[in-house]
């Protein structure tokens, strides 16, 4: 897909293929790169300028360089962003589209209606089968995708989302295991497509995108996932079945994760409210701007999301 789908889309938008610019080649420096510091302060700055016999800006100019030889193409992230949105889009219309005919989704009673002796439909299957191999490909396409500087926490980020997944397959609590991952993948797309704009330069279609997923995320990780999915794993299971070894590491992971929802949403709110405020402190007379702070955050906090795993995006999303 990366090839023959996203890659002319890229080139369409005007995303060049074509890397950062190269550094020039020298000894002294890289050597200090790798070895010392990619950034040198004012001190090692002048002492290397006498050593080389260049000028302090030159040098500056050439750690900066250096510095976006190793960050990933555009090119390559807006690729990946891609196949991620592909993904979260047509995982989420499915979704919908098999929960729309459940009557669990409509009575979450159900969910525990003949627990722990109900069928597995193949619809029912195939969501939990696809969910798991996207985060198993997720898991392995780190090891020959870009290196990232999240490296670790993604790894364990996709290691707790098979694991968890995998726990409530294993329980047979599929049912209310659905609902779950319907729910975040409401939100995932969103956060792609902003990321896809923002490579793009679209602005003013990035700042939408990111706007509408905010409120997705905020409406469904505190407000509906507590008052609907909470709900009935801690109150509507305890009614119709009682408490059972596994229902205590079933809920005690769900508020673990409502923990999580609570606190990206205040970071999210939080950033944007300072980058807005700071803006109108800058220039209170002048709109333009204020638009242009908001895109730099949205734009720095963009290109730190790697592939919408912040958003913890399945029923593990942790």
């Amino acid at each position: 897909m990366k090839e023959f789908i996203a890659k002319p889309c890229a080139l369409h938008v005007g995303i060049q293929d074509s890397g950062p610019y190269q550094a020039q080649p020298n000894a002294i420096l890289e050597k200090v790169f790798i070895s010392i510091t990619k950034h040198p302060d004012e001190k090692r700055l002048e002492g290397l300028s006498k050593q080389l016999d260049w000028d302090v800006r030159k040098i500056q100019c050439w750690f900066r360089h250096r510095r976006n030889q190793d960050k990933p193409p555009t090119l390559t992230k807006f690729c990946e962003s891609m196949w991620r949105f592909t993904f979260y889009l047509c995982i989420f219309c499915y979704g919908i589209r098999f929960l729309w005919s459940s009557p669990w989704f409509w009575d979450t009673r159900q969910c525990w209606h003949s627990y722990p002796y109900q069928p597995l439909t193949s619809g029912l299957y195939y969501y939990y089968i696809m969910e798991l191999a996207f985060y198993w490909s997720l898991m392995f396409s780190q090891f020959t995708d870009i290196k990232r500087k999240d490296f670790l926490i993604m790894f364990v980020h996709h290691l707790a989302t098979i694991g968890l997944i995998t726990f409530s397959y294993v329980n047979n609590m599929v049912r209310v295991g659905t609902l779950v991952m319907c729910l975040h993948d409401a939100s995932d797309f969103l956060l792609e497509a902003a990321k896809l704009a923002n490579y793009a330069k679209y602005q003013r279609l990035c700042d939408t995108l990111f706007v509408i997923f905010s409120a997705v995320f905020m409406v469904t990780r505190l407000g509906i996932y507590p008052f609907w999915i909470l709900n009935t794993t801690l109150f509507e299971s305890w009614e119709m079945i009682g408490p059972y070894p596994s229902w205590w590491l079933f809920n005690g992971l769900l508020l673990i994760l409502q923990v999580l929802h609570v606190i990206w949403s205040y970071l999210i709110a939080r950033i944007a409210f300072k980058a807005l405020i700071r803006g109108k402190v800058t220039y209170p007379r002048r709109i333009r701007p204020r638009l242009c702070t908001l895109h730099s955050f949205l734009t720095s906090f963009l290109f730190s999301m790697p592939g919408g795993s912040w958003t913890v995006s399945s029923f593990a999303c942790v």
